[in-house]
């Protein structure tokens, strides 16, 4: 978020100015958030809340209903924050090639490359992005643990293009046929096509009242604020390493998370 503070022509806040221009907030610090849509058929849902201070941020991101189950094992699932782009989550238009998924490649348009990797535990890189390891298993699942971010990070928040996307899509709602499903990704062609592509995406944008200044009203500051946006796999999923080879996701009866 970029924050600019202008001082109205007003004498008796003259001191007070002072006092606030002594210890300015960093431009991204707030408290950023967003409920999940839906993509490419996904019948689950998720929130995500990021709170930022300088270059920590604790997430806390919860999903539910996704696919379960993958050769009976569980399902994983992986979710970044993406940036630099529009800002914005994929549309049914982006499907450019009419095959009935969005895949990563044409959504990355609207949310961009990787920033931050969400991931259960350890490396929270771009260079984590492709770990399943690290991902969501199952269903649902919960991800609360507070981060490092970097400058590009904190950029994004600030001019509101962060964009969070959670990958995996469930082939009993997807709405396409198991060879569509099942046909190469476009960021791995050993792996479905299904598997990699976006389930839930969201923009971050920052809770106005959090960004309010402190004081009450009548402060004699004016903020101004912009929201922030969330994400896309910048690479290929390496499926095989959580499952010991490559794999086809086969149509199952639909059920509640």
């Amino acid at each position: 978020m970029n924050k600019k503070m202008r001082f109205l022509a007003v004498p008796a806040l003259a001191l007070g100015a002072v006092a606030m221009a002594g210890s300015p907030a960093l431009a991204a610090d707030g408290t950023y958030s967003s409920t999940l849509g839906q993509l490419n058929g996904t019948t689950g849902t998720g929130t995500v809340t990021v709170d930022v201070a300088g270059d920590q941020a604790t997430v806390n991101l919860q999903v539910s209903g996704l696919a379960e189950t993958f050769m009976d094992g569980p399902y994983p699932h992986v979710q970044h924050v993406h940036g630099n782009a529009m800002g914005t989550c994929p549309v049914p238009a982006d499907d450019a090639d009419g095959n009935g998924i969005i895949s990563t490649t044409e959504a990355a348009g609207r949310y961009g490359d990787i920033l931050t990797t969400l991931s259960t535990s350890g490396d929270t890189t771009p260079a984590a992005a492709l770990n399943l390891e690290l991902g969501g298993q199952g269903g649902s699942y919960t991800i609360e643990r507070t981060i490092t971010i970097d400058e590009a990070q904190q950029k994004s928040l600030e001019e509101g293009t962060s964009v969070v996307v959670v990958h995996g899509l469930d082939p009993a709602t997807a709405g396409v046929s198991e060879d569509v499903f099942n046909s190469p990704s476009d960021l791995d062609p050993e792996l479905p096509l299904g598997a990699t592509s976006p389930a839930l995406c969201g923009t971050l944008v920052m809770d106005q009242m959090a960004a309010m200044p402190e004081g009450g009203a009548d402060t004699g500051v004016a903020t101004e604020s912009s929201s922030t946006g969330m994400i896309a796999l910048g690479g290929g999923l390496v499926l095989a390493a959580a499952a010991g080879g490559t794999y086809a996701v086969r149509r199952r009866a639909a059920h509640n998370a």
